[in-house]
């Protein structure tokens, strides 16, 4: 099973504005090669197929695709890859944010 990651400013007390915005989001993710903005994330597995509507950064590694899902200010990943670990640290360095396990 994969450990869920926040991505988040909620530590950081000298901010007034400790929201992560799904404007700033865009802007940043949007500057990556390797990020691409989808409004749905689509799992298929045993015969089903579930689709979640949201705010999701497609991270492209290989083959997979891996979603990083802005939801209420924060960002939020799920390691299921170990190359996950240090995408998700440049992510939260570069958004000065915090990361945290949730």
């Amino acid at each position: 099973m994969s450990q869920r990651y926040r991505i988040t400013r909620e530590f950081q007390e000298h901010l007034l504005e400790k929201a992560i915005s799904l404007e700033e989001c865009k802007a940043y993710f949007e500057s990556k090669p390797d990020f691409m903005y989808s409004p749905v994330f689509t799992v298929t597995g045993n015969g089903t197929t579930m689709t979640i509507d949201g705010d999701f950064f497609m991270w492209s590694y290989g083959e997979l695709k891996i979603p990083f899902r802005h939801y209420m200010g924060d960002v939020y990943v799920a390691v299921s890859n170990e190359a996950v670990i240090p995408k998700m640290i440049e992510v939260a360095s570069e958004l000065r944010a915090d990361l945290t396990e949730g």
